[in-house]
């Protein structure tokens, strides 16, 4: 019943972030004079509509899409004369350029509300790499070789890091002198000593040094693998985990919720660059090969994993999902290729570019970009994204990624 609640709640999400990437598109119209004639929900069959000032709000059958339909959007709108003073094509540059961002801006504006709802209900992700300390708990003396399961230990032992007096929060940036830039260059040091040791941390833009009485224990090496039979080794260990998340109150997760913003970005970006070299993948989950975490997913995916993530009452997780989901749409929507609205800012661009070459010159302005030439390219672009598209579903549906219960 949960996971069905998430799925619904996850496609929710994305209907609403739908509707409003074509208000973001009908409001920035409406604010700069243009005439919306209407605003639909879907696509399809019409299932109700009603009209009020002169634009017609509707919702049709299939929940795929939407659409804002603003006079004279291209030369091959047909305009009438009522029309023509507030037609698109009418208004300035920049005004057409923010009117066509306005989608994506409002894409990027739901993942930052939501980024920063999640950095004060429940803390953002923290920085995989870095050293930072987490939770403390009790140390295991031993490790099963196979399964790598720890052994059990008294939860309410105090652990050499607990005794130190490490905090949550605090960076290691030296255990016995040895520099520890990172989680596994600390894990590393850490299983290398044993006995009284000093840790100089950072807490609060401040250095403290702390010594750690470093127990010895019986563990796997580093990159052991579950089911194998690996070798138990004596190494030091101190019952300290990685910080995972980071919480904030409301002041401090605004600067927060925008670092972590360009975090998403920076790995929206790398993730729209790569996203060639991963299709393959998504042909070898039709062909029943293990889930390739990395492989792309369509909207019918990523409601799966939301459903898992609610199922198993992780919402921080549901709701990072859906941020980052919105961050990849207003991102992928401003690739300058049509039909998408990156491909009509080139456009818009182009001829105002071209135009301040040609009035320098002392030549007269050309008329609108004819788009019916660049038709072909954009037919290409809709079949390879059609057909990608139905890869991708057709994969989440037979064999789609879930979330770890």
């Amino acid at each position: 019943m949960s996971f069905a609640l998430g799925v619904v709640l996850f496609a929710l999400g994305i209907g609403i972030s739908i509707a409003l990437h074509e208000a973001g598109h009908m409001w920035s119209a409406k604010a700069f004079g243009m005439k919306v004639r209407r605003y639909y929900i879907g696509f399809g069959p019409k299932v109700f509509s009603f009209r009020r000032g002169e634009t017609e709000y509707g919702l049709k059958w299939i929940p795929a899409g939407g659409f804002c339909d603003i006079a004279g959007m291209t030369a091959l709108d047909p305009v009438t004369t009522e029309e023509a003073p507030r037609a698109f094509f009418k208004k300035a540059t920049w005004k057409r350029v923010v009117v066509l961002s306005a989608g994506s801006g409002m894409h990027f504006l739901i993942g930052i509300v939501l980024l920063y709802l999640l950095a004060i209900a429940s803390g953002l992700p923290a920085d995989n790499t870095a050293a930072l300390a987490g939770r403390t708990g009790c140390v295991p003396a031993t490790q099963d070789p196979i399964t790598l399961a720890p052994s059990p230990c008294d939860p309410n032992s105090i652990s050499p890091a607990q005794r130190a007096g490490i905090k949550p929060g605090d960076k290691i940036l030296s255990v016995a002198g040895t520099p520890t830039p990172t989680w596994s260059d600390t894990v590393n040091a850490i299983r290398g000593h044993a006995g009284p040791t000093t840790f100089v941390l950072e807490r609060d833009g401040h250095q403290v040094d702390v010594s750690v009485d470093i127990a010895t224990v019986q563990r796997t090496p580093v990159l052991a693998q579950p089911g194998h039979a690996n070798p138990l080794e004596s190494v030091g260990a101190i019952g300290l985990a990685q910080l995972t998340t980071v919480q904030y109150n409301p002041v401090s997760a605004v600067p927060a919720t925008f670092l972590f913003t360009g975090e998403m970005f920076r790995a929206t970006g790398q993730g729209l660059i790569m996203f060639p070299e991963k299709v393959p993948a998504v042909l070898k989950a039709i062909g029943g090969a293990p889930p390739d975490l990395n492989r792309p997913v369509s909207v019918v995916g990523a409601s799966i994993i939301g459903g898992d993530a609610a199922e198993a009452g992780q919402w921080a997780f549901f709701l990072l999902l859906l941020a980052a989901l919105n961050f990849f749409v207003g991102v992928f929507n401003l690739v300058p290729l049509l039909p998408l609205d990156g491909g009509h800012i080139a456009v818009n661009l182009y001829e105002r570019l071209r135009d301040s070459v040609r009035q320098r010159l002392g030549k007269a302005k050309m008329p609108p970009v004819d788009y019916t030439r660049l038709l072909p390219v954009t037919y290409a672009f809709i079949l390879v994204l059609g057909a990608i598209s139905l890869l991708t579903i057709t994969a989440d549906i037979v064999n789609p990624i879930r979330f770890p219960q």
